[in-house]
């Protein structure tokens, strides 16, 4: 009988025990700007970090706000993307397998550190469990911080002035082996060097089935083109930001970083319905398809684009229970794709297809006084 309830102990330590750890150290961060568009951006930033200073990033969950919640609910990173393929590029592990099994070897309680640029909100430490997602999403791992540490004039472009080195200099693992961010060590969009490190994230097998399913026992035979539609309103409210603002949210992806390919306008970040039928009707007689796909964060304009495609016999859809991952999924999938210039959830998409080699457009872009080819240009 002893014997029979101490192999399940001993296993569990053996188990334990055979956990390998880096010695170059780790980085942890709370994904806590924004939705899924905005948490995917810094994700890419911060990979790109993590293999700059050749610590294994450890891969936070995805925050999600839902009605009725008063609270961030933290769904892990696992359930929407593989790890294998990161893995090719650089090492990770999840924060559930960090915590479990690593942090009590090299990230005991009386030694976390909070890492920020400087102090945050009131007082004078990083207040890192401070608000709304910040405190449930540690709360998740029952993580509390015993002290904070200012990382300036130290910045996450590792890809200029020799930054890597810097932080390594500064922090080595012997000291620090642990890196844990308020928020994500990466910029906002995404870094134009770390772009295409979207490549390495791939849906799980549950989201690209569901896409699939989708793609061929609803929308007809044939090529299909889909579009993503920002029009609720807090995007409306966002819009108006554009004159003061010409570079706002994702613009870069088809402005470019400097603006250079043009400044933002509001047939770009909130299109007519009529300035949407008219780019769909071209995008449909071009690719011919049999059908539109819609994503959107509220008005998927479906019988308004019905009726505007009767003649052309094309069919619209939308998922009964839309879901933004599975959307993606399928707007990764279209013949042609045409998002919101500035919305980071086309951003995705975008480069997902990029990625892929599949072409995209954007709503109002280019404009009459920007030509064709600067797109395509951009699109290259």
């Amino acid at each position: 009988m002893m014997l029979k309830l101490l192999i399940p102990v001993l296993f569990s330590v053996s188990i334990f025990a055979d956990v390998d750890i880096d010695q170059n150290g780790y980085i942890l961060y709370c994904p806590c700007m924004g939705r899924f568009g905005n948490q995917a951006d810094h994700f890419l930033g911060s990979l790109a970090f993590a293999k700059a200073l050749n610590r294994t990033l450890a891969l936070p969950p995805w925050v999600e706000y839902r009605f009725g919640e008063p609270k961030s609910v933290q769904v892990p990173f696992s359930h929407y993307f593989q790890l294998e393929p990161l893995l090719k590029f650089h090492r990770v592990v999840t924060m559930e397998e960090f915590m479990e099994n690593i942090a009590p070897k090299v990230w005991p309680p009386e030694k976390r550190t909070a890492f920020c640029y400087m102090a945050r909100g009131q007082g004078t430490d990083c207040n890192a469990k401070e608000g709304n997602p910040f405190g449930p999403f540690w709360d998740t791992f029952n993580v509390d911080f015993v002290q904070s540490e200012f990382y300036g004039p130290l910045n996450y472009d590792v890809h200029h002035q020799d930054m890597a080195r810097k932080w390594n200099n500064r922090y080595p693992p012997q000291k620090s082996p642990v890196l844990a961010f308020t928020g994500a060590p990466a910029s906002f969009p995404v870094q134009i060097e770390n772009k295409d490190l979207q490549k390495f994230l791939v849906w799980t097998p549950r989201i690209v089935n569901r896409a699939i399913d989708f793609i061929r026992n609803v929308l007809p035979i044939g090529s299909f083109v889909g579009i993503h539609l920002r029009n609720g309103v807090d995007w409306t409210r966002a819009c108006e930001h554009l004159e003061h603002s010409p570079n706002l949210f994702s613009a870069p992806q088809c402005l470019g970083y400097r603006n250079e390919f043009g400044i933002a306008s509001q047939d770009m970040c909130f299109p007519t319905p009529d300035a949407i039928a008219k780019q769909v009707k071209f995008a449909v007689k071009e690719y011919h398809a049999k059908s539109v796909f819609v994503s959107s964060d509220n008005d998927h304009l479906i019988p308004f684009l019905t009726k505007a495609l009767k003649r052309m016999e094309v069919t619209v859809h939308k998922l009964a229970n839309p879901e933004p991952h599975v959307d993606l999924a399928i707007l990764g999938r279209a013949n042609y794709f045409i998002g919101n210039c500035i919305s980071s959830f086309t951003a995705f998409a975008k480069r997902e297809r990029d990625a892929n080699g599949l072409p995209s457009g954007f709503w109002g872009f280019p404009s009459n006084r920007v030509s064709a080819t600067k797109q395509k240009h951009e699109e290259l």
